[in-house]
């Protein structure tokens, strides 16, 4: 069995790599580690737009398409990826947000848009109709016997899943020739993990109780309790470094100038590269991606090049 798994080298972002490393020894796999680059960002991000066809600007495609591209080097076909884990055995902490009421700190999944408030998009009221469809999800999965948890559950795999983590899969590894299969989504596993009692998915605040607790038994090397981190690309760091040059050419790009005020945009990447918080750094990503995704696939423009000259 082969086992790939993905890092990064800049010292600030958590890599997985020797924790991966020590399971893929404990079950005697194959193992591949793909780095993944500052320069590869600027490299390769035209093609990553280029091959998703939908807007997905989801940070994690970036790896997911090295990764297939390495997957397709070592010659297969089919990969097994773990999509649908966190969602079916509730790992994320905004389910546990989500399952509190209002007074105890709750309060609904991505109730501020990334863009929201910054004073980027002309039209901020028309930007807020980015949230109507997670609120048909939302009064879709609020049927009733559901618990809080589950209705936060169900409306990530209505609306997450397919639009997001899917996506970002199937487009990244099609990009190569190579199918992903995800075993969470197997219907009858997901069936068993979405019924489990709430109890069983967190306690103690902490998610995926009970497949923590099976490899805890089965899997020990997997460190199955160390507290859970998100897979983070320090794409805000890597766009820090440029921002100043980067700013001027999205602003100019068609798709964003239709949307967006271009001094307020060369604003933000001017804030960007001061580090100003996270959420200006994804920002700043977010809007990069749409200009090189609008370029590839409304413009019909060709994806040539690093990032500055497709921009260019």
């Amino acid at each position: 069995m082969h086992a790939f798994t993905v890092g990064f080298a800049d010292g600030h972002t958590h890599d997985e790599r020797d924790q991966a490393r020590a399971v893929a020894q404990a079950v005697g796999t194959k193992h591949t580690e793909v780095e993944f680059t500052e320069q590869d960002f600027w490299n390769l991000l035209p093609q990553v737009a280029a091959a998703m066809d939908d807007p997905v600007a989801d940070y994690a495609i970036l790896p997911t398409y090295k990764l297939a591209q390495t997957a397709k080097a070592a010659g297969l076909k089919v990969i097994l990826t773990g999509e649908g884990g966190d969602e079916l055995f509730a790992g994320y902490g905004r389910y546990r947000r989500a399952a509190r009421p209002w007074w105890l700190g709750g309060r609904p999944m991505r109730h501020r848009g990334i863009l929201d408030g910054l004073g980027v998009l002309y039209d901020e009221q028309a930007g807020a109709v980015w949230r109507d469809g997670i609120e048909v999800a939302e009064k879709a999965a609020a049927l009733p016997g559901r618990t809080r948890l589950q209705v936060a559950q169900a409306t990530d795999c209505a609306d997450w899943l397919p639009h997001d983590l899917l996506t970002k899969l199937d487009r990244c590894l099609m990009a190569f020739g190579v199918e992903g299969r995800v075993p969470f989504l197997d219907r009858e596993m997901a069936e068993f993990a979405f019924a489990l009692p709430d109890d069983l998915k967190v306690k103690q605040r902490i998610g995926k109780w009970a497949l923590r607790k099976w490899l805890e038994r089965a899997l020990p090397e997997s460190m199955p309790f160390a507290r859970k981190r998100g897979f983070t690309v320090p794409v805000g760091d890597w766009i820090a470094k440029k921002a100043k040059d980067t700013g001027p050419l999205v602003a100019k790009q068609s798709g964003i100038a239709e949307l967006c005020n271009s001094d307020a945009v060369i604003k933000l990447f001017n804030d960007a590269a001061q580090n100003k918080s996270n959420r200006i750094g994804k920002a700043a990503w977010t809007l990069l991606f749409y200009a090189l995704w609008h370029q590839a696939h409304i413009i019909g423009g060709k994806s040539s090049g690093d990032v500055f000259n497709s921009l260019a």
